[in-house]
């Protein structure tokens, strides 16, 4: 660590509408995946921790549901509640929005972002799919007009376009201290709960539109020992046509789902894995808070 210059470390939340971007930007920024991504909204339910120090700093980044309209139903409420409370926790915001769209989501995040007294820096994502740039310059001069930003900054998660001016932006906002977590650490999760968001990825991407909102992963047991670890893990939906629906075709689709699973776990861990996956009904779980609760969805702000 450098110490010619203040060392600084601070919380810097990743808030944004669903599917924007956010959990791609973690990854990209923190330079592992440990947030899983999809083309789905609300991919991402629970606030994750990307931990990143470097000579100067370390920067605690939190990625968070995507804010939307609604909370009739209870994950509904949950996901909000996870966005939201971040924003009162952290020390510089990073408010993620995609190139050339700005949507009533989008309006409603900016919103609440009005009441902040940290610094906001605006991120305008997926500026490489911007054919003709000279588009964006209305754009940003548009969307920079509609509240006081620190800093805006077009970039790319996906590419790494303008990543590290974000970094070094947001080191000099934040508060001086001491680093609060080990220099190596990169998360606050444990194995087991990012083995768990692994196999949801896995269901996400492999179900696409087929893919219930109402479903979840419970670890059941995370044993290891001799040449290999057990992981046991039930997929909960809320139907029993659902069931079908992940299993597939004489079970080929979840034994697809286990199988990229299982290297990806494997990966995580750097050792061999032995995974089995059950597909089990609870009805309701997804609008019963004790059972939201239960499956491990707590509010943590």
């Amino acid at each position: 660590m450098n110490k010619e210059l203040p060392f600084r470390c601070g919380y810097v939340g990743l808030i944004g509408r669903p599917n924007v971007g956010k959990s791609t930007l973690l990854n990209h920024l923190i330079g592992q995946k440990i947030s899983i991504t999809s083309h789905k909204p609300q991919t991402t339910r629970h606030r994750i921790l990307g931990i990143k120090t470097t000579e100067s700093a370390q920067i605690i980044y939190v990625d968070t549901p995507g804010l939307h309209k609604g909370g009739k139903h209870a994950m509904s409420r949950y996901l909000n509640r996870a966005a939201s409370g971040t924003l009162n926790e952290v020390n510089v915001v990073i408010f993620l929005i995609e190139a050339l769209v700005f949507t009533d989501e989008d309006a409603q995040v900016l919103e609440k972002l009005k009441t902040l007294k940290v610094p906001v820096l605006l991120a305008v994502n997926k500026v490489d799919r911007i054919k003709d740039k000279e588009k964006l310059l209305p754009f940003l001069a548009d969307v920079g007009s509609k509240m006081n930003f620190h800093a805006i900054l077009p970039i790319s998660a996906l590419k790494d376009i303008n990543l590290q001016e974000i970094e070094q932006t947001i080191s000099k906002l934040l508060p001086e201290g001491e680093p609060w977590y080990a220099e190596d650490q990169v998360t606050d999760r444990s194995v087991r709960f990012l083995a768990a968001e692994i196999i949801r990825e896995k269901l996400t991407r492999a179900l696409h539109q087929e893919l219930p909102y109402n479903i979840t992963v419970e670890i059941e047991q995370f044993k290891t020992g001799g040449e290999q670890t057990l992981v046991n893990a039930v997929i909960w939906v809320e139907k029993a046509n659902q069931k079908g629906i992940v299993i597939g075709k004489d079970g080929e689709r979840l034994k697809e789902i286990g199988k990229q699973s299982r290297l990806d776990i494997s990966k995580l861990i750097e050792h061999r894995v032995h995974l089995e996956l059950w597909v089990k009904v609870k009805e309701g779980w997804s609008d019963d808070e004790r059972s939201l609760q239960s499956l491990g969805y707590k509010d943590e702000f």
